[in-house]
């Protein structure tokens, strides 16, 4: 049986699914791993608060014997308060470990956290130093990998990222993921795939791919344009769950055809079913409340349901809206109205 200790896999066919957070919880990363994904990052918690008992932060960092390759993504802008998570977590099981450099949320960057580390570069390799160290030194003899998330770098156009990159290497990170956007932008504009190219040529360690990866042939061209070692999907695995399946095929020259009505209902109970066995609270339905819009969006006709299950107040509702969608056959392309950003 796997275990959240399984190493997290680097390679095309391989995909990964991000952390986000709101969304990136254990049934929707069960989800997705039944659909082909090969490793998942949690929610980011935040270092400090590992330490205050909160409620919420240990909801973040659920997990089951199923759900590996797992790595457990922290933020903070203090060395020994990464290298204490670090401690924290290896003693609750957790194997592998990912530095957030990149969120662009005020509330995380206020702190000097996530984004703001890229203009502190000196700090954000102290940070990512002391997490290798605690790692090796909470897990003798075993290989304990940590990451760090980056973005290009705060604002345009210095690319913070391929100045920290080499640095981060040498102070013994295991890999890099870029999103390929300035924390200024959040999720507007285009991601610069030009940028992770220039990334994976800078650095010795593997470099995950993330930003404006929608479809599978946007991850495949990904791959192509980048020379990534793997791609991580954030809002395309939220559209449709069989991403990381449908990258897989493409690759070998086996796509799969386009979601049936009939192929969303099935996800839309499964996800239900998920949700209900790991977290029967009201949270779970109001997740499935906004889950199910998503996955019915690309199917012709869908517009009426998707404005009804906004307003869901029970799973008896989420059953009514899969068996009408098992009557949505016609599947439509993927295209920018699709898009979130």
């Amino acid at each position: 049986m796997d275990t959240p200790s399984a190493t997290p896999p680097f390679s095309p066919k391989t995909p990964w699914l991000a952390p986000m957070a709101g969304f990136s919880d254990l049934a929707f990363r069960m989800l997705c791993r039944e659909n082909g994904c090969a490793a998942a990052v949690t929610e980011m918690v935040s270092a400090k608060g590992l330490f205050f008992g909160s409620p919420g932060t240990s909801r973040l960092l659920d997990t089951c014997p199923g759900d590996a390759p797992l790595v457990a993504q922290i933020f903070g802008a203090e060395p020994d308060y990464a290298a204490r998570a670090v401690f924290w977590l290896a003693g609750r099981g957790f194997r592998h470990f990912d530095l957030n450099a990149g969120c662009p949320v005020p509330k995380v960057a206020k702190s000097g956290a996530g984004a703001a580390l890229l203009d502190d570069p000196a700090r954000l390799v102290a940070v990512a130093r002391a997490m290798v160290q605690a790692a090796r030194e909470a897990l003798p003899g075993e290989n304990p990998l940590v990451g760090v998330k980056l973005r290009l770098g705060v604002a345009p156009p210095r690319l913070a990222c391929l100045d920290v990159g080499p640095r981060l290497a040498e102070a013994g990170v295991s890999w890099l993921t870029l999103h390929p956007r300035f924390a200024s932008q959040g999720y507007s504009g285009r991601s610069d795939w030009t940028a992770t190219a220039a990334l994976v040529s800078a650095v010795p360690v593997p470099v995950m791919a993330s930003g404006d990866l929608w479809t599978a042939g946007d991850g495949a061209a990904c791959l192509e344009q980048t020379g990534a070692a793997g791609v991580m999907f954030a809002r395309g695995a939220l559209a449709d769950p069989t991403i990381f399946a449908r990258l897989r095929g493409l690759l070998d020259g086996r796509p799969l055809p386009p979601p049936t009505g009939p192929d969303m209902a099935a996800l839309i109970r499964r996800h239900a079913a998920l949700v209900r066995a790991m977290d029967p609270s009201a949270r779970g339905l109001l997740k499935m409340r906004t889950a199910v819009p998503r996955y019915l969006k690309g199917l012709a006709g869908s517009r009426a349901l998707r404005a009804r299950m906004c307003g869901c107040t029970s799973w008896q509702d989420v059953e009514f809206a899969a068996r009408e969608a098992e009557l949505l056959t016609a599947a439509e392309p993927h295209g920018p109205s699709d898009r979130e950003g």
